[in-house]
């Protein structure tokens, strides 16, 4: 079922028409057609590196194509005068999907840098006008204007990113938000808000807004679009009403091969159960060794982690899980600064999620950006061998199916989800015995996931550990227990045949286990 109606009366507000775009032998768009109507929410669906991102900065005027039409309602533009300022003026609006903010300023300095207040007093009515959309997009939120944004967990900032994208504009001549361009929204919004953003987008369209809505999430796309797109190798390869499609559908247009399990699907949580180790299988009742112990975590409860399991961590975003990854890679990196709280027995690999803060180093190659943490596998008295450094790069190119020409290309030449995949190869190519994953999967399509699934739950059943924050409740039925934190603090643990969505949302609100669990 579709969250709107369809639309096929509504005028046409924005249309592109045989648009090609290369990047050197990389052709990213090819003979792309597609039209945007008012009232109309399309779900854009494809792989990391099908041209989605691509598309939408043609479309809101950071790219110009080699070739192709475009107009805006009745009015014919010519590409090259199509920019950024132009899209503004006739109410194109994005939300990319590597966050835009400046960390050092504040909420309301954010907004007046996108969306410039004139006048004295332009602090105060930017933060105003930041907060009354925080309160329509996300109600009960607690953020305050005067807040520096690079103080927030990543999850927050993405929403003060959506609040600032629909908030009016008060320069002259700039027209209402008329199209939203949404690429990943909820990639880091805890369950709750990103519910909460499902709604207002709802709400956005009724009105006669339009949305192009991006997401790998497909029951996203099912909750919001009318009309679903999928692109594939540069090109749109289905184009159809979201009531005639399905889950599967969708995936057999991305080209996923059937014996990945479609998300949703009931067949989705079974990854860990076949791929248990041998001593479950043979019923084997000894304990594993506890490679990770905290014995209290902000004067609250601890937690044990054993050798091959995959502890899953829960609960609303910016509520402390990210805060016990880092310290467990830094008593991991520096034992001496565990300060008796904590004891880890092995090396950790730390899988960041905001991969453009605290991942990629942007100034490097592919290559390189992988093989950061296993040059001391590669070389030999400190000397780094360049031919084993670059076969390793390649094998992992092709476990992760990178969509890239040469591992040497700068890691930037990537979209989102590749440069994702290039953490993933940087922490699984290593020889850590524990692997910390802080909502991994941001931006990265359907196939690769379930492709990680399994890496995850075949490494497990060899030994190797797993701690796994997510904001994705699917993804918890890959684990083996999962514990949720509210506040900072560790409330409640759940083992994976109790697991269920509003056991972990009562949870995050502070309610009882025993109630949870009723």
């Amino acid at each position: 079922m579709t969250g709107l109606l369809e639309v096929p009366n509504s005028a046409p507000l924005l249309s592109i028409r045989q648009a090609s775009k290369s990047f050197g032998a990389v052709q990213a768009l090819r003979d792309v057609s597609l039209t945007v109507r008012a009232g109309e929410c399309l779900g854009l669906a494809g792989h990391n590196g099908a041209g989605k991102s691509t598309l939408m900065n043609v479309l809101c005027g950071t790219l110009t194509p080699d070739s192709g039409e475009l107009s805006f309602g009745t009015q014919k533009i010519n590409p090259h005068d199509w920019s950024v300022i132009e899209a503004r003026r006739h109410g194109v609006r994005r939300v990319f999907q590597e966050l835009s903010l400046c960390d050092n300023l504040t909420l309301a300095e954010n907004l007046q840098i996108a969306l410039p207040r004139r006048g004295r007093n332009w602090r105060r009515r930017a933060g105003e006008a930041i907060l009354l959309k925080l309160d329509e997009i996300f109600p009960g939120h607690t953020f305050h204007p005067g807040r520096v944004v690079g103080e927030l967990p990543i999850g927050q900032r993405q929403a003060i990113e959506i609040a600032r994208a629909f908030t009016p504009s008060e320069a002259e001549g700039d027209s209402p938000v008329t199209l939203m361009i949404l690429d990943e929204p909820t990639s880091s919004l805890d369950q709750r808000a990103a519910e909460q953003l499902l709604e207002y987008v709802r709400r956005f369209v009724a009105s006669g807004g339009a949305c192009i809505f991006i997401t790998h999430k497909l029951n996203e796309i099912f909750a919001v679009a009318n009309r679903v797109v999928v692109m594939r190798d540069g090109a749109i390869v289905d184009d159809r009403a979201a009531s005639t499609s399905s889950r599967a559908a969708l995936v057999a247009a991305m080209g996923q091969e059937e014996a990945h399990p479609v998300e949703g699907d009931s067949s989705h949580d079974n990854v860990r159960r076949e791929n248990k180790s041998a001593a479950e299988i043979h019923g084997d009742t000894i304990t594993p060794p506890a490679v990770v112990e905290v014995s209290s975590w902000h004067g609250g409860a601890g937690l044990v982690v054993h050798r091959g399991e995959v502890l899953g961590l829960a609960g609303l975003a910016g509520h402390g899980q990210t805060e016990l990854l880092v310290a467990l890679k830094r008593a991991a990196d520096k034992p001496q600064s565990a300060r008796g709280t904590i004891r880890i027995d092995g090396n950790a690999a730390l899988v960041a999620g905001d991969r453009q803060a605290d991942g990629i180093f942007p100034r490097w190659s592919i290559k390189r950006n992988m093989s950061i943490s296993w040059l001391k596998l590669l070389g030999r008295i400190g000397f780094i061998n360049p031919d084993a450094e670059h076969q390793h790069a390649e094998r992992w190119r092709e476990i992760l199916e990178l969509k890239t020409p040469r591992v040497e290309m700068d890691i930037l030449s990537l979209s989102g989800g590749n440069q994702q995949k290039v953490l993933f190869a940087r922490a699984f190519g290593s020889k850590a015995q524990i692997v910390l994953m802080d909502d991994p999967m941001r931006g990265v399509d359907i196939g690769t996931k379930h492709d990680v699934y399994r890496f995850i739950a075949s490494e497990a059943a060899a030994g190797r550990s797993f701690l796994w924050y997510t904001t994705e409740f699917s993804e918890l039925f890959q684990c083996d227990r999962v514990l949720v934190f509210n506040s900072g603090r560790i409330v409640g643990e759940l083992a994976q045949h109790e697991l269920s969505e509003a056991k972990v949302i009562a949870m995050s609100f502070n309610e009882s286990l025993g109630e949870a669990r009723g």
